[in-house]
């Protein structure tokens, strides 16, 4: 593993993270090397200084880069690079707003200074059924997005985005059933890589390699050690969180972030049948680490159940994962994109046995409420009080006002949880 110097990683803004001065004690893990094992020395962090003992972040997820949503504002078919422009402006305008009294975090209070911005993935769009290339994708992104976002941290420097991949970005990397060989781009899975985990020697689109180059890392802010993970926590990201949480104090809460829910895609497991490849019988994308256990086919239903711990396609898998909470009581909650609706839920396994707050982040592109219903649009935003160890989690409903540009935003249904 190479050592980074606090100097290098506050030299990489051209990353797109504005590093030094976004969290308070921050500590960023840097994993390099084979996804397949974990690191083989203890994980190193860089500290930098910030201010305050509040931590806050917006959360949005599934921008689907390259697909039009049906109607946005009056018009119809309506490109996911002008809905994403509508949604940063939005998120640009959340320091100035007053949090509602709802007795979380910081009530009434002015939102003020945003630490980072996360993205849980599908930045682009799968590249099938003539959807764009990743690479055109991920420039409107930067553009829109990336370049456009105005946010600022405690230190008054541009707030650090903070992203893991989903399920498209990677099968834009490896292929899938409907991507052609030609279609096959690497770019955003590849940009995350190098943005998030500044390898020595940056990755290229034809030097990045999946599985190899699994996109994980970790932050300490203050009492809050935040891990963000490749796609879900199968045994390879098991194995990555338990070398980096055997740094991590006990009685620190840890959040996590991936893409999948907690009872994860079946279609995202290696396939166990014949040759093990992905083809339109089987239906298998061979995103994870893992061959898929529960059955030889994917069910007809099941494949996204809701948050209530209802049996479900992956329970084999999912046990394995609910042993791993067990073993980490200190992990307080798990944020995620992929099903494309706002919920605050309890994850509870599937047998019952487990409790973790659980928190579902919208889909500006793919909601599967919002699209059909443009005023249900929505990002969150989380409070947290490293002191107390209080998170409020709060939706922001960012178009409550079909068609008007500039549309304030309006605060829906928020969840207070103890991080103890």
């Amino acid at each position: 593993m190479r050592i980074l110097s606090q100097r290098h990683s506050v030299a990489n803004v051209s990353y797109g993270m504005h590093i030094r001065g976004f969290l308070a004690a921050v500590a960023l893990l840097v994993a390099t090397g084979p996804a397949t094992q974990p690191p083989a020395s203890p994980p190193t962090r860089t500290a930098v200084v910030a201010s305050s003992r509040y931590l806050q972040f917006v959360i949005t997820s599934d921008l689907h880069y390259g697909i039009t949503r049906r109607a946005f504002r009056g018009d119809t078919n309506v490109r996911a690079a002008r809905v994403n422009s509508a949604l940063i402006a939005q998120i640009d305008a959340v320091s100035s707003l007053v949090l509602p009294r709802d007795l979380g975090v910081r009530a009434e209070q002015r939102v003020g200074a945003i630490d980072f911005v996360a993205i849980t993935g599908d930045i682009a769009n799968r590249a099938d059924d003539g959807v764009q290339r990743a690479a055109v994708s991920w420039s409107e992104f930067r553009e829109g997005f990336l370049d456009a976002l105005t946010l600022r941290d405690g230190s008054g420097r541009k707030s650090a985005v903070l992203m893991v991949p989903g399920n498209h970005d990677l099968s834009n990397a490896i292929g899938a059933e409907k991507i052609a060989d030609s279609a096959r781009d690497a770019t955003s899975a590849m940009e995350m890589y190098n943005r998030m985990l500044h390898p020595a020697e940056l990755r290229t689109t034809a030097t990045y390699q999946y599985p190899r180059d699994h996109i994980h890392f970790s932050v300490d802010q203050g009492n809050v050690h935040l891990a963000f993970l490749n796609l879900w926590p199968d045994s390879v990201e098991r194995a990555w969180l338990e070398h980096d949480l055997a740094r991590v104090p006990t009685n620190r809460p840890v959040l996590l972030f991936a893409h999948d829910p907690p009872n994860v895609d079946p279609r995202h497991f290696i396939n166990p049948n014949g040759a093990h490849d992905i083809n339109a019988k089987d239906r298998f994308e061979n995103l994870l680490s893992d061959q898929y256990r529960d059955a030889r086919a994917i069910p007809e239903a099941g494949l996204t159940t809701g948050g209530d711990g209802a049996k479900s396609a992956t329970d084999v898998e999912q046990r394995d994962f609910v042993t791993f909470l067990r073993r980490h009581a200190n992990i307080k909650a798990y944020f995620h994109g992929h099903s494309n609706f706002h919920e605050f839920y309890d994850y509870r396994g599937p047998d019952g046995d487990v409790k973790l707050p659980t928190f579902r982040i919208d889909s500006p592109m793919k909601g599967a409420r919002s699209a059909a219903d443009e005023t249900q649009l929505s990002f969150e935003l989380v409070t947290i009080d490293t002191q107390t160890r209080r998170m409020t989690v709060r939706e922001c409903l960012w178009n409550v006002e079909r068609g008007r540009v500039g549309t304030p935003i309006r605060f829906g249904a928020s969840r207070t949880i103890s991080l103890r």
